[in-house]
């Protein structure tokens, strides 16, 4: 029944299987005790069928490789007895070895190890150097975002000084986002390996809309309402700039993160962070302490409102963004944000006509403008959002938003020197809480589990390092006592 026997006349399988069996009276302590048995295994023969089904079964193929069969089943009926110690990685590890006594071989084989050394080397030292090269990145989008954040909040504020108009000039400045798209289709062609054309990359990213592409129906359901969500944020922001001072105004729009985990958490169904409820909570306290370091008075209260208005339409336009249109790639975000500003050109600019005319914006003249005021406060303000959008192709999105907390001190610093700011206590710990909650939101979702890992590293290596000491403690009396013993071996 898989086995058959050999022509012949060999005896059959139960005589074999009985001619091994070991009497419990007397035990082989030799392998020439058992050598008959050995070599009626020569006659065995498997069938065909049964090698197929078998045929990565180790004993199928030591039954018919002849003589290293032979030995593979002395090995096992030894490993079996276990008589003489026999250890059989010893056996197999002398076979290994004996190719390598060759000097041709071991001539052959040190150049590839050598290569491989190589190899391995030169992917450590690349590695290294890509993320040395991604860390250098980050630290210039970091400075990148911090100055042009901060200054486009200090140029806004000395704007208002002689142009008191937040909403031009908000309206100015979205216009600008019409750029966006150009100035990616510019990198695309300097970058890119297959080059399209402006209409073939335009009909690419459209489909980001969906099938249709981009219609009137898009237009007004998915770009509308951002680009109204988007006027009224940074209108908000301007509007802040004018009643309370720009630390204030900056460290109070920090709280957006909180606001962005908290719908994320109730309309996205994100999954649910302890340490980020705590800093949510941070930032409401921080809020609360910023306003009463002023004293409740209505320009700081109104301030901190609008600042807060401000971050809940942020967190409200990226939270909305994730829910009807997902995750958008480089084209889609440059022209997606090329749209909010053409939205920004047909249809808001109806309202600062109005209000010059109403007088509620109103200047004398439009020579006293300040245009250089305006348009530098627009390449700031586009600079940053080029860099936040776009910053996370060469470097990472945490050292990107590092950039908005890092523009609170330097906002600070100014505001010590050109204004009469007061960093009474109160302010310095609100403004550190709300810091600290910002920080505590940019842990990424498995921190916790990185964290035990570190824990138990560290507590492994402070148990090692104990008892290598004992080792090398009791290792260095037993060295001495081996070199003083004689040696009678001649």
């Amino acid at each position: 029944m898989g086995i058959r026997e050999f022509p012949s006349g060999a005896p059959r399988g139960k005589s074999i299987a009985v001619g091994m069996r070991r009497s419990p009276d007397v035990s082989p302590r030799r392998l020439s005790d058992i050598s008959p048995q050995l070599r009626q295994l020569k006659y065995l023969v498997v069938d065909e069928a049964i090698k197929e089904d078998l045929k990565w079964s180790r004993s199928v193929e030591d039954l018919t490789s002849g003589p290293v069969g032979l030995t593979s089943i002395e090995e096992r009926i030894l490993r079996i007895t276990g008589y003489y110690g026999y250890q059989p990685w010893a056996a197999s590890c002398k076979r290994e070895e004996r190719p390598r006594d060759s000097p041709g071989l071991a001539e052959a084989q040190a150049p590839a190890g050598v290569e491989t050394g190589g190899r391995a080397s030169r992917r450590c030292w690349t590695c290294s150097r890509a993320q040395l090269k991604k860390i250098f990145w980050g630290v210039a989008v970091v400075l990148c975002v911090c100055s042009s954040w901060a200054g486009s909040t200090q140029l806004a504020k000395l704007t208002f000084r002689k142009f008191d108009a937040p909403f031009t000039l908000t309206w100015f400045a979205t216009n600008w986002n019409f750029f966006f798209f150009p100035l990616y289709y510019v990198g695309h062609v300097c970058k890119s390996t297959e080059k399209q054309s402006v209409k073939q990359r335009y009909r690419e990213c459209c489909r980001f809309f969906g099938d249709n592409g981009l219609t009137l129906k898009v237009f007004f359901t998915k770009a509308a309402p951002f680009g109204v969500l988007w006027t009224l944020t940074n209108y908000l922001y301007l509007h802040a700039i004018k009643k309370i001072n720009t630390t204030d105004v900056s460290v109070l729009f920090c709280c957006n993160k909180a606001f962005v985990f908290l719908l994320s958490w109730i309309v996205l169904r994100d999954r649910f962070m302890g340490v980020r409820i705590v800093a949510a909570i941070l930032a409401i306290a921080g809020i609360v302490m910023m306003t009463y370091a002023d004293g409740f008075h209505s320009h700081s209260v109104i301030g901190i409102a609008l600042v807060v208005a401000s971050a809940s339409m942020s967190a409200l336009y990226k939270v909305l963004f994730k829910l009807l249109l997902g995750s958008a790639k480089f084209g889609e975000a440059a022209l997606f944000l090329s749209i909010l500003g053409v939205f920004n050109i047909l249809f808001i600019t109806c309202i600062p006509i109005i209000l010059y005319f109403t007088k509620v914006e109103y200047w004398s003249s439009f020579d006293d403008i300040p245009w250089g005021n305006l348009c530098g406060f627009s390449v700031l303000l586009l600079t940053f959002n080029i860099v936040l959008n776009f910053g996370i192709a060469v470097t990472y999105p945490t050292l990107m938003s590092l950039g908005i907390v890092l523009s609170v001190p330097v906002n600070a610093v100014i505001d010590h020197y050109t204004s009469q700011i007061v960093f009474n206590g109160v302010r310095v710990i609100a403004i550190i809480i709300i810091g600290l909650g910002f920080l505590l939101l940019l842990l990424p979702e498995e921190w916790d589990v990185w964290l035990i890992k570190l824990l138990t590293r560290l507590k492994v290596r402070k148990k090692e390092e104990p008892a290598e000491g004992a080792a090398d403690l009791s290792s260095g009396p037993q060295s001495k006592n081996r070199r003083a013993r004689p040696s009678f071996a001649r």
